[in-house]
């Protein structure tokens, strides 16, 4: 009688272990599955915030066809020169593959800047310093994004490079594509620097 009853508590044991396993298991999973499903919201949210970032300004498209796209880093691109006017800072910045051909001596060895080269010229307006201990303008505003791509088939009648302005509004932080940019300056402007492959500014070496 003794046997039977051991056996019996023996049996329960185990199947309270069972059931304990079993349970532990199944809360196990379903913490997999929430922290699962967390990370994918996050990432979700991520992603969708990205896009918030750059729908605006890369979803433009200038009226000669010129996509804002295009240029998506330039913020990140090499500086290639500076310039100013008596009211506009005008930076020049590069994609690699343009920064590439610079090092390389183009234009000045007569070669012209290679297909896919995009530069992109950042201006801002200017305001004299009320901080520097001496007399300095600094930028004030951000206004233009006049941008320039090399692609010989798409622009073969403006030398090969295609050219788009866009108007950036600081009250609303938008850019528009100016409507203008067609001709406003584009190849016309750039006529007198045909034999550097239309580019005016040099590349200052470091």
């Amino acid at each position: 009688m003794s046997g039977f009853v051991t056996k019996s508590v023996a049996q329960e044991q185990q199947a309270q272990k069972i059931e304990t396993r079993t349970a532990v298991e199944r809360i196990a999973g379903f913490a997999l599955i929430a922290t699962a499903m967390a990370a994918l919201a996050v990432l979700g949210a991520a992603a969708l915030f990205a896009q918030g970032q750059d729908k605006d300004k890369y979803l433009l498209v200038s009226p000669g066809g010129i996509a804002f796209s295009d240029f998506r880093g330039y913020e990140d691109w090499a500086d290639v020169s500076s310039a100013r006017t008596t009211e506009i800072l005008k930076v020049i910045v590069a994609n690699p593959t343009m920064i590439n051909a610079y090092k390389a001596g183009v234009p000045g060895n007569g070669q012209p800047f290679p297909e896919g080269s995009m530069i992109v010229k950042l201006q801002w307006k200017l305001k004299k310093s009320t901080e520097a201990p001496f007399a300095v303008e600094v930028p004030d505003v951000f206004s233009q994004a006049f941008v320039m791509e090399k692609d010989s088939k798409r622009f073969s009648k403006s030398g090969g490079w295609g050219y788009a302005v866009f108007n950036y509004d600081p009250a609303s932080d938008k850019f528009t594509a100016d409507a203008k940019s067609p001709s406003d300056c584009g190849y016309a402007c750039h006529t007198p620097v045909k034999a550097k492959d239309y580019i005016f500014h040099p590349y200052q070496k470091r």
